[in-house]
């Protein structure tokens, strides 16, 4: 299974006041591993961007200048995210940004949600967790994910993060946990394959029996015992099939 943690910055909060995507991050986790294979794109918006945005993310107009617009790499970024599933916390706020910017192209790119699944984290984090804090930041705090170097948001460290939170959330590919609300079945599944692993690797055991000479001193303690308590011992009642007396 192939998947894309998405994540964007952009001039704004609202495309539809024409406010544009600035970065793009995107992060490939194939079959619940981080392959490394990431996707990190700067975009030139050609308009300014709002104080209030420049102040969470810090990504300047001036800092944009030389890069291309999104037209000169949509093809790109679609051949990346094609047929994956998108993880994105907070899903309505970038794929609405994402489709704006491809409607802009035309129709023939069609909408994000048409080439790709989508699981927001968000929705699923409020449905584990509800009544607490589901921000990015209080979810690294609750799956004890290392988020001390995130000053500002970046689109491209926000989808690292945010894969390491995904996986410990959803089961655990970063650790091992037997804990009951810490993964659910996915958890289960996820430690069960991880001990079938271990036991594949194990070579076989050695079956060590009892000598004759063992056997028959076991037998005189056996022997000595029952003496002892008037009647057979318990050993020798399990062997036997006879079960325990109450």
């Amino acid at each position: 299974m192939r998947q894309v943690v998405l994540d964007t910055e952009t001039t704004g909060l609202e495309p539809n006041d024409g406010h544009r995507v600035i970065e793009i991050g995107c992060v490939e986790v194939v079959n619940r591993r981080i392959t490394g294979n990431n996707l990190h794109l700067y975009l030139n918006p050609e308009r300014e961007i709002d104080e209030g945005a420049l102040a969470v993310h810090g990504i300047s107009t001036e800092f944009l200048a030389d890069k291309p617009t999104f037209d000169k790499v949509v093809d790109e970024f679609l051949a990346f995210v094609d047929g994956a599933e998108l993880v994105i916390h907070n899903a309505p706020f970038d794929v609405g940004f994402l489709n704006h910017e491809l409607r802009m192209l035309g129709a023939r790119y069609g909408r994000i949600e048409d080439r790709c699944g989508i699981l927001d984290t968000l929705v699923m984090a409020r449905h584990k967790h509800p009544g607490q804090k589901n921000n990015l930041d209080a979810l690294c705090r609750r799956y004890d994910v290392e988020n001390g170097h995130r000053e500002l948001h970046g689109a491209l460290l926000d989808a690292e993060i945010l894969a390491d939170v995904y996986l410990a959330m959803t089961g655990g590919q970063t650790r091992l946990s037997l804990g009951a609300n810490e993964g659910g079945e996915q958890g289960n599944e996820a430690v069960a394959e991880a001990i079938r692993r271990l036991d594949a690797q194990r070579p076989p055991l050695k079956v060590v029996k009892a000598s004759e000479e063992e056997a028959r001193r076991h037998q005189d303690k056996l022997a000595a015992i029952a003496g002892s308590n008037d009647g057979p011992t318990l050993w020798e009642q399990l062997e036997k099939g006879k079960g325990v007396q109450h």
